[in-house]
């Protein structure tokens, strides 16, 4: 099973030279990437999961509803909000939405399980940093998922020949047929494959002039949505099942 999920997260506000966009642009940008995905899920009949950062969960309303519209699960993404600013978008987002939020992501500030199990959620997914030494780590760690005081831990998924994890950085650069012979050896040995990417990757940064590292603009915009749309083509030519977070935890 691939568990494919996507973070909704704004491009970060570092321009080249004279070059400036408010945080309205920024965030259209950011609708219209999370668009195309959609579009290319909806291509393919391929269901997702969302988390939305927390400070995005007002501004993007129509775009959560959206989401929600085509069948897709939203959850929520944790970069550095408290508790009490997680209480806060859930229960916005559960009010307009009239949808539980089961889960929620967290990268490297991550609350207690217990604070979240308080806020009624059902699991955490904890992912790491990824830059371009990345890859390179060996990595050894248990991908199981776990329980605890009755919430399910998802970690990262890791391709158990290479060690290489199945994040968002790894998707971007790697091959596609590498990437895809990842995925065919690690079914063989594990139950899922949890693939995360994020909305800013699909930015055309020729248009907008963000300054990012140079290494992540390779394959990024239209090539990346040609990527995705290649690699989900392939799953339903291999009839690799896809779901939603919460349908296969739960």
């Amino acid at each position: 099973m691939i568990l494919l999920t996507f973070n909704i997260i704004n491009n970060k506000r570092d321009f080249k030279n004279n070059y400036r966009l408010n945080d309205g642009e920024i965030t259209e940008i950011t609708i219209d990437n999370v668009s195309s995905v959609l579009r290319i899920l909806e291509n393919n009949n391929i269901l997702a999961t969302f988390f939305i950062e927390i400070s995005l969960v007002v501004t993007v309303q129509p775009l959560i509803k959206k989401i929600i519209s085509k069948g897709h699960e939203i959850a929520l993404y944790n970069a550095d909000s408290n508790i009490t600013e997680i209480e806060t978008a859930k229960q916005l987002t559960e009010a307009f939405t009239e949808k539980l939020i089961r889960g929620i992501r967290q990268k490297e500030v991550n609350l207690s399980v217990d604070a979240l199990k308080k806020l009624e959620f059902s699991y955490i997914s904890n992912i790491e940093n990824a830059n371009i030494l990345f890859p390179l780590k060996r990595l050894q760690r248990s991908t199981e998922i776990i329980e605890e005081n009755g919430v399910s831990i998802i970690p990262e998924s890791i391709s158990p020949y290479s060690q290489i994890p199945y994040n968002d950085f790894v998707f971007q650069m790697v091959p596609l047929k590498f990437y895809q012979n990842m995925v065919t050896e690690t079914l063989k040995n594990e139950d899922f494959i949890l693939i995360y990417l994020n909305s800013w990757q699909f930015t055309d940064f020729e248009k907008y002039q963000f300054k990012i590292p140079f290494y992540r603009k390779y394959n990024s915009g239209r090539k990346m949505e040609d990527k995705l749309e290649h690699f989900l083509q392939w799953c339903n030519t291999n009839e690799l099942a896809c779901a939603r977070m919460r349908d296969f935890i739960f």
